[in-house]
Parts: C-alpha cells; structure tokens; sequence
C-alpha cells in the first residue's frame, strides 16, 4: 500500500471492512477487530487514525511491528496472518494491518470468536459459529455426492427415469443402453448401491421427504418492494426437472407480454418484460448452484413491479465473487450440474452468467443488466423488467395507414411490389396518394425503389 492508496481509504470512513485506531494502546481489541475482519469479509485497520478520519500518527519502535503481529497470530485459533506496514503520511506514522478473508474461518482470539456486523466488531453467536464451523468440516464434500440418508431405491421415480431416457435420446439423437440402475450409477446418482442427494434431488419420488430445503416459493407484490400486502404466493416442490419447469412456467405467465408491429412483418412481434432465457437460466443456477447443506432454506423468488429477486441460499462458491462471476465459473454440485446439461438445462461450461447478460443486452427494450450481490449466506441476482411503455413511442414513430400497412404485407408475402399491383389492391384511390404512401415508405428506410420508367419501375422491402 502507498501513500497514495491509505489517503484514498481515509476518505471512506469506517465501514464492514475498514476500522480506524488512534493508537496502539489495546492491542487487544486490534486483534479481535482482525478476528472478526478473517470471519467476515476481510478488512483493513488503520492505526494512527482518529475516528473522524485525522492523521495522528504513532511512535514505531524497533519491536513495534513484531510485538502487534505476535498478539494477533498468537492469540488467534486457527491462526491469523496479517499483513503490517508502516507508512509515512503528512509526516507521521500510519500502520496500516491488512487481513483478508479466512478460507479456514471461524477464527477465534483469546478463546472468543468475533464477526464484524456493520462497522462494529461483535462477539459472535454460538449459530453463527457452529454454521461456520459445520462449513468448514465440509469444505472438501460436496452435498450433492452424499448418501440419501433414510432412502433407497423404493423412493426413486422410475418413470422420470424412463423420461430421462427419451429427453436424452431426443436430444442426442443416441440411446442409453444400460438398465435402468446402471444409468443412475453412472450419473452419480446410485453409489455403492445407495442413493446419492443428487439422485433424490433429480429422480426422487418425493425429495422434500428427505430434503425439506429442496423447496421453491415465489411471491408476487403489487409494488417495487416487500410490503404485508401480496398478489399470490406458491410454494413449488418436486425433483429439479419438475420444478423448474413450474417456476419457469409460472413467473412467465405472470409477466408482461406486449406487442408491436413491425411493418416489413405480417404477424406482430411479441415482446416480454424480461428476457424469457434470462428467466429461466436463473432458475436453474439457483437450483444447481445453492448450498444445499443450509437446512431450513429454501430458493426464494420475489416478482415486484419492474424487477425479479432470485435469492439462493448459500454465498458465491468459493473463489466467485460478483465482479469475477463473468470470467469464473465453479460449482458446489458438480452431479446436478453434469445431470442437468445432458438435458441441457444447463451449461456445463459455465456460460451461462454470460448468456444471462446476452440476452438482456439483446432485448428490443434494453432493461438494465442484472445485479449480482452475495449478502452471507444468500446470494440474490435481480433481474430488471423493461420499460414497456418504450413500445407505445415506437409503434407512433412508425404508424402506417391501412394503405401503407397493404403495400407492406403484399412486400412480405411476394418480395416485390409495382404501382400497377398497388392500384390493384387499393382501386378506390388515386394514384396521386398512392405514390406519396410509397415516398413516405421509402422514407422511413422500409422499402426501395428499384427499376425505371413507368412499366420498370418497382418496389421492394429493405
């Protein structure tokens, strides 16, 4: 860090990463500050800094550094490793104590675990600690290849098996030749012949019975936020095919669908609020990529006016952060993933956050790109609706009269158009009217003339 940068972090003032000390009279509390920062999302303390952003400065003595970097790292479980400067600011001596956030955490110092909550460093709750604690023990598993405790193969749906079989022959145009056991061992879904979390995710007749968190609840408000006040609300349950496709199902037909028309067309275009990839897409991350180990969590979808929140339970997989999600891909649950993308309900290659932001900058409307947030142990993507009043200002930029709207259904349907023709199909007006209804097309960029002299001369669609 230089000069440059610690004057650039005074200026934002304490927050959930960045705590000001004056002095280094409590080199106690400097540590369970360090603790709560390694528990939560990292952080900076700044020592020499009053709490209204003033440089005060320190004296450094020869073991200054070493004795604040020994009571962190000594009095720490599992230990903290900080990052310690000294840097001359203004002409005084800032220490700036760098910790990042713990891939081993909870931490605890002087026997006590601490979590930062705002710009406050709090003892931490015995919850907050055994859930971390409980993440930790299980960093190495993934939920998805863990045996179905209680199930057996009387629980499996078999005829969404025999469906898999068909979607799957349909897809690839290959049969699956192994029985019907063989196929979900070799899916991850069968182990040691014993039913896998992913099998009872995927193919389970009842999953909830043994996974109560595999659950979907949708809310729908009248307004742009929470309110006691909802439109509908719909618990869906299910195996992960079905419940996408009745999440999916339901949000789309509680959107809007406009319409407009497009002259050089005969149908009108329709056009959803919502990109419909984008909707579905995030559906499926949030059921392929939640932390299903999170018991008494459920995915939660909350339609408003103008917006969907996609809530998730669990953080971003490790190493996924909002600003790298685009150019980072990884998974908790690599069987629902491989199982999903046979079906392709999903892309195994992790382009899926890509396509997500493709298709929102593909809409006619151009609604804002969604938002990514990690919020702990949820992490909620909203996606924007466009403005479709935009239509409305369109279709008046390009209104045609009855005679115009002719000309060009006859241009879609036989790719050219003479004035002869024209006459034919309006013979009650003048050609006069008809020439400036051709001059007004052709000035809106819709058609072309082409040809010369009365006999030659032609239209056609641009």
């Amino acid at each position: 860090m230089d000069e440059k940068e610690l004057s650039k972090l005074i200026q934002f003032g304490e927050g959930s990463k960045l705590e000001f000390k004056s002095s280094l009279s409590n080199l106690d509390r400097i540590a369970e500050i360090a603790c709560s920062f390694a528990n939560a999302k990292g952080g900076h303390i700044l020592i020499g800094i009053s709490d209204d952003k003033r440089v005060i400065g320190v004296d450094i003595g020869r073991q200054t550094l070493e004795r604040l970097a020994d009571t962190i790292v000594d009095n720490s479980d599992p230990k903290i490793y900080p990052e310690i400067d000294a840097i001359d600011l203004n002409g005084k001596n800032i220490i700036p104590v760098k910790i990042e956030e713990s891939g081993d955490k909870p931490h605890s110092v002087f026997n006590k675990p601490f979590i930062r909550v705002g710009k406050n460093t709090k003892a931490m709750s015995r919850n907050i600690y055994n859930e971390m604690l409980h993440k930790r023990s299980r960093k190495d598993t993934c939920y998805d290849s863990e045996i179905c405790a209680g199930a057996s193969v009387r629980d499996i749906d078999w005829n969404k098996v025999k469906w898999f079989r068909a979607e799957y022959k349909t897809l690839s145009g290959r049969n699956i030749v192994s029985d019907d056991k063989k196929l979900l061992e070799s899916l991850g879904c069968i182990r040691k012949g014993k039913i896998t979390n992913a099998g009872m995710l995927l193919f389970g007749k009842e999953p909830a019975k043994f996974i109560p968190q595999n659950q979907i609840t949708i809310v729908r408000y009248p307004g742009e936020s929470v309110s006691d006040k909802y439109l509908d609300i719909k618990d869906f349950y299910g195996n992960l095919f079905g419940l996408i496709d009745k999440a999916d199902d339901y949000i789309k037909e509680h959107i809007q669908i406009a319409s407009r028309l497009i002259p050089t067309r005969v149908p009108r275009e329709e056009i959803p609020e919502y990109p419909l990839y984008a909707i579905r897409e995030l559906i499926v991350n949030a059921v392929a990529h939640r932390d299903y180990f999170i018991s008494g969590s459920r995915i939660i979808i909350k339609m408003f006016k103008g917006r969907i929140d996609y809530s998730s339970p669990g953080g971003f997989p490790a190493g996924i952060t909002a600003k790298n999600i685009l150019h980072k891909q990884a998974s908790r649950n690599p069987i629902l993933v491989k199982v999903l993308n046979q079906l392709k309900y999903i892309e195994a290659i992790g382009d899926g956050v890509d396509r997500i932001y493709d298709a929102v900058k593909h809409h006619p409307l151009k609604p804002a790109l969604p938002v990514f947030k990690d919020v702990g142990n949820t992490v909620i993507v909203s996606l924007f609706g466009a403005d479709m009043g935009k239509l409305q200002t369109e279709e008046k930029k390009i209104e045609l009269n009855e005679r115009q709207k002719k000309a060009v259904e006859y241009l879609n349907t036989t790719g050219r158009l003479t004035m002869k023709e024209f006459i034919g199909l309006c013979p009650d007006v003048n050609r006069k009217s008809l020439t400036r209804d051709m001059n007004r097309l052709i000035k809106l960029g819709l058609i072309a003339r082409k040809g010369k002299g009365k006999r030659g001369l032609y239209y056609i669609l641009l």
